[in-house]
């Protein structure tokens, strides 16, 4: 049984740019790839254990909050559009509105949270689950700092899907901390919005506004993917078609064949199944974009298994890959061609006919992998865990982290409870993955 954590709040505060944003500046055109994002809050918890021998806390905490919000109003200067506000489905209007600040007291050890990491007891630690509803829709960026009584802190993020997408949530954070730290050798290289300007909005019909991620009575449990067993399952994947398998392929299809499996054997019947696999596609057009174009910048492969193919984990690396090459080519070509919004929209239209039929099963996966999180130093070290938790259910979802060293995956997975029973005691899944274990502090 979930345990409701006892959380002192201690003050709200909306946190402004140090600069007013300039004003050719103050209105910010979403692109047609923002427009297709749904009104959502990327979750992003960070934990970080007590620093040395401190042991007045509460003055610690205080010292530490103070920087966090002078430096989060300093990074914002920056990142503009995260302290605007929504307007319709077209802009955000950069006023200066303002990031909202929780400072937080969590009446627990970290360690005891970490021993065994339980959803409902995370997701408290966030700032949407606790915000006013208003708030939570009005801000793009709402922060929460979770002071724990051993003098171990979390960082709780959630940010507006339609100001970013992973990667631009990454910049955010390297700038903030980076910021934070207030180092005179590292150089904050600042965002670029110019989204509008390659991917133009369009005036778009009802029917192809954004749809919201599949939603239902869901079960979020945690799986971690050690390095060692990862190099066991790329070797298990390898095939003539695809003699290197990467990590994020190899244990996607896994995932993906154990989810398919156990929805076959709840339903009594094969079932067709589609595999909608985020891709970053900054390096994917002519010319590459840098990292640092903020925004939305994500296509989505289409991988199919039809009801009467066999789930063998060969052949669905296969399959992953090959639409990986082929959604590469495609992009290109999309791009350079004479309308690559009316493109862009046909597709979108023909993954919302999968998602929304009820003889496909719908999965969703993205990966955060290589997106460095983990040196996020704010001045007290790097986080010793980071986790992806939703707040609202939704179903047949997957989210890929790294881990600590770099080298395992964390893989969050989202099902319907009667198909994560069979899910979480699959034989195959269990000799590469070990459920939900504990966090060493």
């Amino acid at each position: 049984m979930s345990v409701l954590l006892r959380i002192e709040i201690m003050q709200r505060e909306t946190i402004k740019p140090s600069s007013p944003t300039p004003l050719h500046l103050r209105s910010l055109k979403l692109s047609l790839l923002d427009q297709f994002m749904p009104v959502v809050h990327i979750p992003l918890l960070l934990f970080y254990p007590r620093n040395g021998n401190d042991t007045d806390h509460l003055a610690k905490a205080t010292e530490r909050s103070l920087l966090l919000k002078t430096s989060l109003s300093e990074a914002l200067t920056h990142f503009y559009p995260f302290a605007g506000r929504l307007k319709d489905n077209s802009s955000i209007e950069c006023d200066d509105h303002g990031a909202e600040y929780i400072e937080a007291r969590i009446h627990c050890i970290l360690s005891d949270i970490l021993k065994k990491p339980d959803t409902e007891v995370l997701k408290q630690l966030l700032p949407a689950a606790i915000s006013e509803p208003a708030t939570a829709r009005d801000s793009q960026l709402i922060v929460q700092a979770s002071f724990f009584d051993c003098g171990g802190l979390a960082i709780g993020v959630n940010l507006s899907h339609k100001v970013a997408d992973a990667s631009t949530l990454a910049s955010f954070i390297k700038c903030w901390a980076a910021t934070a730290r207030r180092s005179s050798t590292e150089v904050v290289i600042s965002p670029v919005f110019m989204g509008a300007c390659i991917f133009p909005q369009m005036d778009l019909p009802i029917s192809m506004l954004p749809v919201d991620l599949i939603q239902g009575e869901a079960v979020m449990k945690r799986f971690v993917f050690e390095a060692p067993k990862i190099t066991a399952l790329k070797a298990k994947a390898i095939s003539a078609s695809v003699p290197d398998p990467t990590r994020v392929e190899s244990v996607t299809a896994l995932i993906w064949k154990c989810a398919m499996s156990a929805s076959r054997s709840n339903l009594g019947v094969p079932r067709k199944a589609v595999l909608s696999l985020g891709v970053n596609i900054r390096k994917r057009l002519v010319p590459t974009l840098p990292d640092n174009y903020g925004g939305n910048y994500v296509g989505s492969i289409s991988a199919r298994m039809e009801d009467h193919d066999d789930l063998e984990l060969q052949g669905i690396v296969s399959r992953i890959r090959k639409d990986l090459v082929e959604f590469g080519e495609n992009y290109a070509k999309i791009t350079q061609g004479d309308d690559p919004s009316l493109a862009i929209c046909k597709a979108v239209e023909e993954f919302g006919k999968m998602a929304m039929s009820k003889d496909i099963d719908y999965y969703n996966c993205t990966s955060w992998c290589r997106f460095e999180l983990y040196d996020a130093d704010f001045g007290w070290g790097k986080p010793t865990w980071l986790s992806i938790v939703f707040t609202v259910e939704l179903k047949n979802i997957m989210c890929l982290i790294d881990t600590r060293d770099g080298d395992g995956i964390e893989a969050c997975i989202c099902l319907s409870p009667e198909d994560m029973a069979l899910f979480e005691s699959n034989k195959e899944l269990l000799e590469f993955a070990a459920a939900n274990h504990s966090v060493s502090v």
